[in-house]
């Protein structure tokens, strides 16, 4: 009962978390993106083109595009695939219609394009970094680059890329203005730093590797006081040879000063080791998802 009462929460969680990312997306992308004529990457970058041209909305290329791609990753990709897309697609839909009627084309922030291309490139990346941590999909160029990985030897990553730049330099067949183009740019690479940051802040672990002839009690206090587990391995100096045991912990970056400060109040002359991990998983760290 326990287990599958779990299981809920987390699916109900990412779902949460995906419709939130996806609203925050809208909200960026129509108040600071669109509405400044700037075109960014991926598929609501075509639609920008697309809307520029015929004024048909945002969302319903959108959703269009996405019914085609999405039958078309079925055949290919299989069902999992298209199941763990569509509720983001559908989520991702609703909110550009949503802030298409609510701001009805106007800017946040008058005069001040670069200013907003900064901003809506950061709210974008966010909110991408927040849909993808709930193990979410907003379809688009998603699905291109996971076709083309299937069969060719390129990263999804890499294909995103270069749809992304092909994109944005459309935008000078419209506007004819090189700022524009730079302006795009600036929205994608934003975008993908702000990304990646919160993807890894997500994950942001750390291992330390104490060594110290203090170990037994510093383990005691690392159990008692953190409520993590360690391990104790034995060593060997390389250059005295005298047996030595060396802790290895890992911890969340928050908890670094608190290690730091309690093994130096056990032995101060003890050598600690401490570098950036991502990716840990089980108890006390992120759940393992597949």
């Amino acid at each position: 009962m326990k287990e599958s009462f779990k299981k809920v929460y987390y699916i109900l969680r990412d779902y949460l978390m995906i419709l939130l990312g996806t609203s925050i997306y809208a909200f960026g992308f129509n108040g600071f993106i669109i509405s400044n004529e700037i075109v960014p990457g991926g598929l609501t970058g075509v639609g920008s083109l697309i809307f520029y041209v015929t004024k048909i909305p945002v969302s319903v290329t959108y959703a269009g595009v996405n019914v085609i791609l999405l039958i078309i990753a079925y055949k290919i990709l299989g069902r999992r695939f298209v199941i763990n897309s569509l509720f983001g697609i559908v989520s991702l839909t609703f909110s550009l219609m949503f802030f298409e009627w609510l701001l009805d084309g106007k800017t946040l922030l008058e005069g001040e394009p670069f200013m907003s291309v900064l901003i809506g490139g950061a709210l974008s990346g966010a909110a991408l970094g927040i849909i993808f941590s709930a193990n979410g999909s907003t379809g688009g160029t998603d699905i291109i680059g996971a076709v083309v990985n299937k069969y060719k030897n390129i990263s999804i990553g890499r294909t995103l890329l270069y749809c992304d730049f092909v994109i944005i330099a459309c935008s000078y067949l419209i506007f004819h203005d090189i700022d524009k183009i730079v302006f795009g740019y600036v929205v994608m690479f934003s975008e993908m730093y702000i990304l990646d940051r919160v993807l890894n802040a997500n994950n942001q672990s750390v291992q330390f590797l104490i060594f110290s002839q203090k170990y037994d009690e510093i383990v005691e206090r690392i159990i008692k006081d953190l409520g993590r587990g360690c391990t104790v391995l034995d060593g060997e100096g390389g250059y005295s040879k005298s047996p030595t045991k060396v802790i290895i912990l890992l911890a969340k970056k928050r908890e670094s000063s608190m290690i730091f400060r309690m093994v130096k109040s056990i032995d101060n002359q003890a050598f600690i080791s401490q570098c950036n991990v991502q990716g840990v998983y089980g108890e006390g760290f992120d759940q393992l998802k597949t």
